[in-house]
């Protein structure tokens, strides 16, 4: 199978590379905005933490949202696995 190159990433759906690019690409101009507006507004909420607690809660955040997206970009930025010449 395709999705399945290693037993680390079993639980990643098969797609080809350019799919996972175009997908890429709308997670990081939709997805992303999406997400700091969200972030800055849930912290606005807090009444303005102290600096510190702040800091910690955006670096947190700002890590947070990749994770689960690690196996989507791994290897985006490598020339097309599936191109056959």
């Amino acid at each position: 199978m395709r999705g399945l190159r290693n037993s680390k990433a079993a639980y990643v759906i098969a797609m080809s590379y350019r799919t996972r690019k175009m997908l890429c690409l709308v997670v990081l101009v939709i997805g992303l905005p999406a997400y700091i507006i969200t972030a800055t507004t849930l912290v606005s909420v807090l009444d303005r933490p102290h600096i510190l607690v702040e800091t910690a809660i955006y670096l947190g955040l700002g890590v947070a949202w990749a994770l689960p997206l690690k196996s989507l970009f791994r290897g985006i930025g490598r020339e097309d696995p599936d191109k056959t010449e």
